[in-house]
């Protein structure tokens, strides 16, 4: 069990539609809606998963051929203007259309989180969570360890096993991606590691949201831990998305829920005092036998 945070986190789910492979745009209304956190107190935003390119796996697959065959013919096969960002072996990225939402997280002293689609120097694809700091340095903050079936398989390579923690103003925080949610080893591994809360930025389909709720309260409560559950809307004909983007308490409890199928900014804000009021009389972490 880790030391509890000093102080509130006050946290923003941003859940917006995304435009299909417009990384600029995507970043460019990822920065508007940030500050609009930021003017309600947010110090952490949390951004859906692959907003950066938007979750539109058919379209990446063909911009992704196009840059290939690009590169066979002797161009370079980046793009400037591709849906892909580049890491380098300390996983930071530099790229200028990032300059938006890296100065906004600047001026405001925030940490965003965002999904993007990451090339590394092996050549590795991952889905990935950026974190754009409050220095506005770009890092790439988790690789998603559960892949969606072959749909994701087919173009992601899976980030390595085992928990990854960041943190925020003294607030330990345990990422996952979309999927990983549906795997209670994943949060349990974060929660045992010291998380103090568990995210998804998340990408769940039309007619998963029962499924959404269920994961994201089930996660919080076996591990008393608050777990951020951000979703996007819009997406493919064939595979859109309707929000419903929520906030749980380390009890499972709703703490805040975002309406389906719209645009909105979910605010939510984590205390100490309900990590130790929910840990106090549930002892799980410390009391299951098989995870010690």
């Amino acid at each position: 069990m880790s030391t509890l945070p000093a102080r509130p986190l006050r946290t923003a789910v941003v859940q917006h539609a995304a435009r299909p492979l417009d990384l600029a745009g995507n970043a460019r209304a990822a920065a508007e809606s940030a500050a609009r956190a930021a003017a309600s107190g947010a110090r952490l935003v949390i951004l859906p998963e692959l907003h950066l390119c938007a979750y539109d796996l058919a379209g990446l697959a063909r911009s992704l051929a196009t840059a290939a065959e690009g590169k066979r013919a002797g161009r370079d096969g980046r793009g400037a203007d591709g849906p892909v960002l580049y890491a380098d072996r300390a996983r930071r990225v530099t790229d200028d259309r990032l300059a938006p939402l890296a100065r906004t997280a600047a001026r405001h002293r925030l940490t965003v989180l965002v999904g993007a689609a990451v090339r590394h120097p092996d050549g590795r694809l991952t889905n990935s969570l950026l974190s754009v700091g409050p220095t506005g340095d770009t890092t790439v903050a988790y690789d998603k360890q559960h892949l969606w079936h072959d749909q994701e398989a087919a173009l992601f390579t899976a980030g390595e096993a085992g928990p990854v923690l960041l943190t925020v103003e003294g607030w330990s925080l345990g990422p996952g991606i979309c999927y990983d949610i549906s795997f209670p080893e994943h949060a349990r591994a974060a929660a045992l590691a010291g998380a103090h809360a568990v995210l998804y930025p998340s990408a769940f389909a039309t007619g998963t949201e029962h499924r959404a709720a269920v994961y994201g309260a089930a996660r919080a409560l076996e591990n008393t831990v608050y777990a951020v559950f951000a979703n996007t809307v819009g997406g493919p004909a064939d595979r859109p998305c309707e929000g419903s983007s929520a906030v749980h308490a380390p009890d499972g409890t709703t703490l805040a829920r975002a309406a389906s199928g719209r645009d909105a900014l979910l605010l939510a804000d984590l205390t100490p005092e309900g990590l130790a009021d929910i840990r106090s009389h549930l002892r799980m972490l410390q009391e299951c036998r098989d995870a010690r």
